[in-house]
């Protein structure tokens, strides 16, 4: 059973490039200020040639860090839409995405350091583990350096001890959580900023969520994800930096290990 304990360190992140042809999602830029890591759509769900450039450009401008946000080929559902696919397809589905990210990073100096799910991609990988494990070995087969990032729970954790990848646990603070510590996906969003606030308090302090049973689950805590489509948005996002400024990952993950200061800790 995991232990509760402060959480000194973790990355912020948000969706970017959820456009395509006419339609714009030009809002979404208002919480880049405030993010460690952005995951750019790599055309599938969402993003085209141009918003996925901008993006990459805006990232490069502010030395965030990138990520490739995949997501089933389903522009009219946005991704939303569950598809069931054959391990193959599923695989070459990924690589395809990552690897036209990846070389479109590079050709602006860039390189990408993880892979978020998006949608229906992230709820299957959420709560099927064979789904999240071709998904992670897809990535794997991308670069050996890539990080899943997957929804906090067992799935997530045992995925990346089968596939032997980096992994990080993420957390949605307008989401509900089952006793488990998994997604209430059934659930309404919170839209309450104290509430979401109280919650971040209580997960760095003593890395828990409140559960749907009005009781407390210990989690893991590697990233939070702050989406664009709740109205209190950017209200949550700037509170949520005043208490603490994110790093990314693998900042994370060095400063734990030993590797680096911990700059925010000495300044």
């Amino acid at each position: 059973m995991m232990q509760s304990e402060k959480i000194k360190n973790i990355d912020f992140n948000c969706d970017l490039a959820q456009s395509f042809g006419v339609y714009k999602n030009s809002s979404e830029y208002r919480l880049l200020d405030y993010v460690s890591s952005v995951n750019i759509s790599c055309g599938f769900h969402a993003g085209d040639p141009m918003s996925i450039k901008e993006a990459l450009l805006a990232a490069k401008d502010r030395d965030i860090v990138i990520g490739a946000h995949i997501g089933f080929d389903d522009i009219q559902g946005f991704g939303y839409r569950p598809m069931e696919l054959s391990d193959d397809e599923l695989e070459a589905l990924v690589i395809y995405q990552v690897g036209a990210m990846q070389s479109f990073a590079k050709s602006f100096k860039l390189e990408i350091e993880y892979v978020r799910p998006h949608g229906a991609m992230y709820v299957m990988a959420a709560q099927d583990f064979h789904f999240a494990t071709v998904i992670a070995q897809a990535i794997k087969k991308c670069s050996d350096w890539l990080i899943y990032y997957g929804a906090s729970g067992d799935i997530t954790a045992k995925t990346g001890d089968y596939v032997n990848i980096p992994v990080a646990h993420e957390i949605c603070l307008e989401k509900s959580y089952n006793i488990d510590g998994t997604i209430d996906f059934s659930a309404k969003d919170i839209e309450n900023t104290n509430v979401s606030i109280g919650r971040l308090k209580e997960l760095l302090n003593n890395s828990q969520v409140m559960n749907n049973e009005c009781g407390k689950t210990v989690v893991k805590a590697d990233t939070i994800h702050f989406t664009n489509r709740i109205s209190n948005a950017l209200d949550l996002i700037t509170q949520a930096n005043e208490i603490i400024k994110p790093v990314p990952v693998n900042y994370k993950n060095a400063c734990e290990s030993g590797w680096v200061r911990n700059y925010y800790e000495t300044v």
